[in-house]
């Protein structure tokens, strides 16, 4: 739970930085914890095969950001670095 909420968390401390290179920061570490609560899906799905139907969707979905936090780094990170 920890984990999944700081992403929330970061990515709104994120659209609130200062300056790019925090939001570059801050987006790191929203990829940072999406990777975290993928694990602990993972972990969860592999110990607990009941809940294999709900976890599954989830493990997507935490990929998915991290995917989509991937790019916005990989694209900010190009504007600073052409300033």
């Amino acid at each position: 739970m920890r984990s999944s909420g700081s992403v929330g968390a970061n990515y709104i401390e994120a659209n609130e930085s200062l300056s790019k290179k925090d939001f570059c920061y801050r987006i790191k570490i929203c990829r940072k914890e999406a990777k975290e609560s993928a694990y602990w899906l993972n972990l969860i799905n592999d110990c607990n095969p009941d809940f294999q139907i709900d976890i599954t969707s989830l493990i997507k979905e935490a990929d998915e950001l991290k995917k989509i936090l991937s790019s916005i780094l990989e694209k900010s990170q190009q504007n600073l670095q052409s300033l």
